[in-house]
């Protein structure tokens, strides 16, 4: 039996492009992750399209490339997609060189920027609310009035808390809840598990979701939203979730590994059977 007979009875093409989380995946706590470069590599090597995702909008692509290397991996900076980004995208297609009142740092308004939005404080067509090291209780007073006069209510993710080096930090999710409360509005949350995020990260690289595959370290982001979007999904258990924690949600991952360095061998085996398709 060939090749493409025995791959034929799986009902599915060969993985020809690639999506992958950052943290947990590839870097734990600013250290790569064993088999992270070789998995970054053999996707270079084959010149496979790939992204690598964050819901974290702090940083712009080239502040996380520089971040990644000093952790020891190369990944170029058109090669990271955020969740600020992500969030650029959604609202250039939504309104076009519109406005906003931000409330975030250098990747959510570079990101926006670049989208031809406009930084307003006064009557803004939308109110973004990203991650921030410091929430500042006037700015957030003044999303909440901005929201009650008829701004619509953006968030880059939906992420309650963060990790730091003295212990949890609240992070958008939990500030979103405060402004939703005072306000009476839901955001759009535009990060994972949001499959847009993805499906924006699809399009930029030119791939369909049914070659791709997304490598993730959470069932309830990263898993959820690649099933969403139609892709493939292999969890790791180098993160976040553990294997124990599989069993209690109502969806399954396509395959399940303990490392990305599990995923190399899945790589070629994919790329084999793409070539023998061609």
């Amino acid at each position: 039996m060939s090749d493409k007979q025995i791959y034929s009875l799986d009902q599915l093409p060969p993985i020809t492009s690639w999506l992958t989380d950052m943290d947990g995946v590839l870097v734990r706590e600013h250290h790569a992750i064993p088999g992270a470069q070789d998995f970054l590599d053999m996707l270079h090597d084959l010149e496979m399209p790939f992204l690598v995702l964050t819901n974290n909008s702090i940083y712009t692509a080239r502040d996380l490339s520089a971040r990644l290397e000093n952790s020891g991996l190369k990944v170029p900076e058109d090669h990271i997609w955020t969740s600020a980004l992500a969030t650029a995208a959604f609202l250039s297609q939504q309104s076009p060189e519109s406005s906003a009142f931000v409330i975030g740092e250098a990747g959510l308004t570079t990101a926006l920027h670049e989208a031809g939005y406009v930084m307003t404080e006064t009557d803004p067509e939308y109110v973004v609310l990203g991650e921030t090291r410091t929430y500042d209780f006037v700015a957030i007073t003044h999303a909440i009035r901005l929201i009650e006069n008829g701004a619509k209510f953006i968030a880059t993710n939906p992420d309650t808390t963060g990790p730091s080096e003295d212990g949890t930090l609240p992070a958008t999710g939990a500030v979103a809840a405060m402004i939703e409360r005072a306000t009476g509005k839901k955001p759009y949350f535009v990060g994972k598990p949001n499959s847009i995020m993805l499906r924006a990260g699809l399009n930029r690289i030119d791939v369909h979701s049914e070659t791709t595959g997304l490598v993730g370290d959470r069932l309830d982001t990263d898993v959820q939203s690649g099933i969403e979007a139609g892709l493939r999904t292999f969890l790791v258990l180098s993160g976040s979730t553990k294997k124990g924690d599989i069993d209690k949600y109502p969806y399954r991952p396509y395959r399940v590994y303990d490392s990305i360095a599990d995923i190399v061998p899945v790589v070629q085996k994919h790329i084999e059977h793409a070539r023998a398709y061609d």
